[in-house]
C-alpha cells in the first residue's frame, strides 16, 4: 500500500512539473483515486483557462466528481503535490474523500511565491476591514430562500 502511495504522489508531482512547464498555472498537480486505481488526475490551470479557480485539485475533484457521476468522493483518497490553499482546503471537505495526502508544505509554496497565509488572517477579520470589503445587503430577500430549501420536499441533501 505504501509503495502505492508513493507512486500516486509521484504522479501529482509529475502533473506538477507538467503544468508549470506548459506554463498552464503554478507547479501544483493533483491525483485522485478510489479503489487503488487512479480516477482524475490535474494540474494547475489557473494561467491557461484564465480562471482564478483552476486549481489542481479543484480540477480534479471536478474530473472525478463528474467520472463518478456523484458530488462526494466517498471511498476516494487524494494526492496533491502541495499542502491545499484555502480554497482547495474548502473544496476536499465539500468533496468528503477518505483521506488526503500532500507533499510540500504551504511554507515550502510560500518560499516559491504562493503565499496563501494572509486569506487565512482575512477570514477572521470583519467584513469591512478585508482588503477586499465585503457588504451585505438584501437579507430578508436572500433568507426567504433558504426557509424554502428547508420545506422543499424532493431536495437533494449534501
Amino acid at each position: 500500500m505504501r509503495d502505492a502511495r508513493k507512486k500516486f504522489m509521484r504522479a501529482a508531482i509529475r502533473l506538477a512539473r507538467k503544468g508549470m512547464n506548459k506554463n498552464s498555472g503554478g507547479p501544483f498537480g493533483c491525483v485522485i483515486v478510489k479503489d487503488g486505481k487512479v480516477i482524475a488526475r490535474a494540474h494547475n490551470a489557473v494561467t491557461d483557462l484564465n480562471d482564478p479557480t483552476a486549481h489542481a485539485e479543484v480540477v480534479a475533484i471536478r474530473k472525478a466528481c463528474k467520472k463518478l457521476k456523484t458530488f462526494q468522493l466517498t471511498g476516494c483518497e487524494i494526492y496533491a503535490s502541495c499542502e491545499p490553499c484555502p480554497m482547495c482546503f474548502g473544496a476536499i471537505y465539500w468533496a468528503r474523500p477518505d483521506k488526503v495526502f500532500f507533499a510540500a508544505t504551504r511554507e515550502d509554496a510560500a518560499q516559491a511565491g504562493f503565499d496563501d497565509d494572509f486569506i487565512y488572517h482575512e477570514i477572521d477579520l470583519t467584513h469591512a476591514a478585508r482588503k477586499i470589503p465585503f457588504e451585505a445587503m438584501q437579507s430578508k430577500e436572500a433568507v426567504t430562500v433558504f426557509d424554502e430549501w428547508k420545506i422543499k420536499p424532493d431536495k437533494s441533501v449534501y
